[in-house]
């Protein structure tokens, strides 16, 4: 009987501890248990470590190890080069963006010379407003002379006869008869070199790469000279320039010697067998003698390799007589072989066409006419005076 009950006191601790046990596992509250984590072989020894390729097993067997996976390195994509149109043509292209701020000056000039009545009244008129138009004073009066003259000749006129008179006297102002092409024809193994001067702010740099784009349309080799040291903005807008359609750009430390650079940008054309070297200068028009100085370096530098053909000086149109002013002093240091209007689609001054080139003795040869990268064109006389007309 003793051990009966002895065996019944077992199973009920036995279920006592079974029931507390359970009650701790599932009590509310308690955290799960976190999991196991996988066995994982123990890393290898770098000696060790299986080489890339075929690896003899035990028994002969013969196992391929694939190579390390390296991460793929990023790619660099170079600049497309651009192939800019051929500069024929672009300004009978751009003849509406002119005509649209030159039309006032025509229309308006029209409208008096097709008065039935031509008194001291209508042609101070016209006079005043081919002045206004920045024409010039001496340019002006010897229009309005020929034109009077002309008209008592003709006595009644008609519209066509009005424009007609128009057209041959602003033609005969700009001189149509004078050599507007840009001298970039190679010298045997040498490029022709052409120095781009100016004041900041006209657009010079600007200037230099947009004339880049045309000769390389033109299918010319070209090198670009940073000369302009004292601005870092001006080398790293040229080089811009110059990868988009392909053309190296030479340039050197910020503040450095503006001739070396143009020195080394000339070695450079020649050494590329290149067509062309443009070489932008500074435009700090501080004193006339500083800038003489400097200008003067930079073109003795340039010919103890090659010749300088071409001496642009760049203008803004939209500046009117002063403009002329900076033209005058630029004119005094280098010898100015033609001019770059830049901005004459923003002015209805067109007239600073003929003041500049009466000023300075040499012909307008480029003109901007737009934001836009081939929106330089070369001058035509008489695409120029029918925008002014119109049709």
């Amino acid at each position: 009987m003793d051990g009966y009950l002895g065996v019944i006191v077992i199973v009920v601790v036995v279920a006592l501890l079974a029931v507390g046990g359970l009650f701790l596992l599932f009590r509310p509250g308690r955290k799960a248990a976190p999991p196991v984590p996988p066995p994982q072989a123990p890393p290898l020894p770098e000696e060790e470590k299986r080489p890339a390729g075929p690896v003899e097993e035990a028994g002969g067997a013969v196992t391929t190890v694939p190579p390390p996976i390296k991460p793929a390195e990023p790619m660099v994509i170079a600049p497309e080069v651009e192939v800019p149109p051929p500069s024929a043509g672009r300004m009978v292209r751009l003849r509406s963006r002119l005509a649209r701020s030159q039309s006032s000056l025509g229309r308006g000039l029209l409208e008096l010379l097709s008065r039935d009545r031509l008194d001291d009244d209508v042609w101070d008129e016209i006079e005043e407003s081919l002045i206004t138009a920045d024409v010039g004073v001496a340019p002006t009066r010897a229009m309005v002379e020929e034109l009077r003259t002309k008209v008592k000749v003709l006595g009644s006129r008609t519209p066509a006869e009005v424009r007609g008179l128009l057209r041959e006297q602003l033609l005969a102002q700009i001189n149509p008869d004078l050599d507007r092409s840009l001298h970039v024809q190679k010298h045997g193994e040498r490029p022709a070199v052409v120095l781009v001067v100016g004041v900041n702010g006209t657009g010079k740099t600007t200037t230099t790469g947009k004339l880049a784009r045309s000769l390389i349309g033109d299918g010319k080799k070209v090198v670009l000279g940073a000369a302009d040291t004292f601005r870092a903005a001006a080398a790293d807008q040229l080089q811009t320039w110059g990868e988009r359609v392909g053309a190296e750009t030479v340039r050197g430390p910020e503040g450095g010697d503006p001739a070396s650079v143009a020195f080394d940008a000339t070695a450079k054309g020649i050494e590329d067998k290149v067509d062309v070297v443009i070489v932008d200068t500074a435009g700090r028009l501080h004193t006339k003698t500083g800038l003489m100085d400097e200008l003067g370096k930079v073109k003795r530098v340039i010919e103890k390799k090659a010749t300088v053909d071409e001496v642009l000086l760049v203008l803004d149109a939209t500046t009117g007589q002063n403009g002329m002013r900076q033209a005058q002093v630029f004119a005094e240091v280098v010898n100015i072989t033609g001019i770059a209007l830049t901005k004459l689609d923003g002015t209805a001054k067109g007239g600073i066409v003929i003041s500049v080139q009466r000023e300075l003795g040499v012909p307008v040869k480029l003109v901007g006419l737009g934001e836009g990268p081939d929106d330089l064109a070369p001058f035509d006389p008489e695409v120029f005076v029918d925008a002014i007309l119109g049709d």
